[in-house]
């Protein structure tokens, strides 16, 4: 049996309830990136991989409510990926593009200020959206039906493409607001604004994490 410490983010993310909420704490990308092995990941961000392992492990001992999707009807996950992250994702973008341009209006002079917050995030989500239709129209009812392996393999190559593109969006967000970190003297617009952000960038990465290693990999199976 692989160890802890040498299995994939993907796979730790998978297999482990609340894996995906230590890997988060820890920076490591378990969605766009969760074929990389735990060790690996670690290594790359100066991490102690070992520690890390630990922390998963006192997770597989408490073990927690939380649903294992791997062995679910294709159409049970897909219900929950439109329910919980298609539709709350919809809901997001418009008030943290409202709260972005209000910042960046008051506090546009600030060095500190997020400047470009607003447009990068209209931009997420136009292509959000887009990807979102794609799945929702052609991939999501293919699936549904019971069409994988190989007919779902092009569409799928394609939604995770777009994936990667989404994991570097996140990137670029974070580089706009020093990690989704305000400033000490930051007003309550502000402090909403990146609590907002904060629940978007968890919801995408878990969104991503289940269509990447849980359902595709489950069509691609067959």
């Amino acid at each position: 049996m692989t160890s802890t410490i040498d299995q994939t983010l993907g796979s730790l993310a998978c297999s482990i309830p609340g894996a995906t909420r230590v890997l988060r704490q820890y920076k490591l990308d378990f969605c766009c990136g969760g074929n990389v092995p735990l060790r690996e990941a670690a290594a790359q961000h100066g991490l102690d991989a070992e520690q890390i392992a630990a922390e998963l492990a006192a997770l597989s001992d408490h073990g927690d409510a939380a649903p294992d999707w791997r062995s679910a009807p294709a159409n049970q996950l897909i219900e929950h990926i439109l329910e919980n992250f298609h539709e709350r994702h919809r809901d997001q973008f418009p008030e943290l593009i409202r709260l972005a341009n209000r910042v960046e209006h008051v506090h546009g002079s600030r060095p500190e200020c997020p400047n470009g917050l607003a447009e990068h995030l209209w931009t997420m989500q136009q292509e959000l959206e887009s990807h979102m239709l794609k799945e929702e129209q052609i991939l999501f009812p293919m699936l549904q039906r019971g069409i994988g392996f190989p007919q779902a393999q092009g569409p799928i190559s394609v939604m995770r493409y777009e994936h990667q593109q989404h994991g570097e969006a996140l990137e670029r967000l974070a580089a706009l607001t020093n990690d989704i970190t305000p400033p000490a003297n930051a007003c309550n617009t502000w402090r909403a604004l990146y609590r907002g952000l904060e629940e978007l960038r968890s919801d995408l990465m878990q969104h991503i994490h289940l269509e990447n290693n849980i359902l595709f990999r489950n069509a691609e199976a067959g």
